[in-house]
């Protein structure tokens, strides 16, 4: 690592290096596609692409939630995106989202098919079109507020913290301590909203939660960034109890596995095209 201080130059010009690290890739200064590729698409109308990052995560998750109650509207085909290899800037992923991140979703329900891209907003989407785990009383407007605040809250978590954490190529001391900071701020106010009610939204599990969990509770249980002890994340006791109860549930177990190529080889489920796709 240097000591010599950066001085940016008058105009930034983006300079791709291979060799950076491995996450050098997913992203560029530009929009659009790179290649064309054709957009598979499976049987049922709603045709998800995406990935077993936390994003991706929530969404697999609300889905299999929406099954396990009996809604079979809410089936569903999940293809496999490997930002890795660029998937996201093939032509038919930009159609879905010209953002070009995961995850998308397309729903061929409705005339014309409905994109939908941003995580947030495909949550409250399913949630409203299937009328599940999203509350009609007041406490609407806490599972609304909550859901808001994950989407604005974990680029400092997933691109801040995690990124010089865990992922940037020399660890830098300035940074560091800076998203520290804020991720360990995020993580009380989350454990004193949950040492006053059982979910987020209050008495019921929401799409606040789905949204959430990925994040925070899976960066408590060492499933992200492995940085309990550095984060002192036994001191977010609710947050820890939450993290628990979230995970004990039969959809939640199932939703991480889809769209995953990583791990134990039993929890990797690349894609996924029927129930019983799980069952294997």
């Amino acid at each position: 690592m240097t000591d010599t201080p950066y001085t940016p130059p008058p105009v930034w010009k983006w300079e791709q290096d291979e060799n950076t690290n491995r996450f050098s890739n997913i992203n560029r200064p530009v929009s659009g596609a790179t290649h064309e590729k054709e957009r598979p698409v499976g049987k049922h109308p709603l045709q998800l692409y995406s990935l077993a990052t936390p994003n991706g995560v929530k969404v697999t998750i609300l889905l299999e939630e929406l099954l396990a109650l009996g809604i079979k509207e809410a089936e569903y085909d999940a293809y496999l995106v490997n930002i890795m290899e660029g998937d996201q800037f093939s032509s038919g992923f930009v159609e879905v989202n010209p953002n070009s991140k995961i995850p998308a979703l397309m729903d061929h329900s409705t005339n014309p098919p409905t994109r939908v891209f941003e995580s947030g907003a495909i949550l409250l989407y399913l949630a409203e079109k299937f009328g599940a785990f999203l509350p009609t009383d007041a406490s609407r407007g806490e599972c609304l507020s909550w859901l808001f605040w994950q989407m604005g809250s974990a680029p400092y978590l997933g691109g801040g913290f995690g990124h010089f954490y865990a992922y940037a190529p020399e660890r830098w001391e300035y940074p560091i301590n800076r998203f520290t900071m804020e991720v360990k701020r995020q993580l009380d106010v989350l454990d004193q909203r949950l040492a006053q009610v059982p979910w987020l939204a209050g008495d019921e599990y929401t799409i606040a939660d789905m949204a959430v969990w990925p994040w925070y509770g899976e960066l408590v249980t060492g499933e992200i960034y492995n940085a309990q002890e550095f984060l002192d994340v036994q001191s977010y006791k609710n947050v820890l109890r939450w993290a628990a109860d979230v995970n004990a549930r039969p959809a939640v177990k199932r939703g991480q596995r889809v769209n995953r190529t990583w791990g134990p080889e039993e929890l990797r489920l690349p894609e996924r095209h029927d129930a019983s796709d799980l069952d294997i």
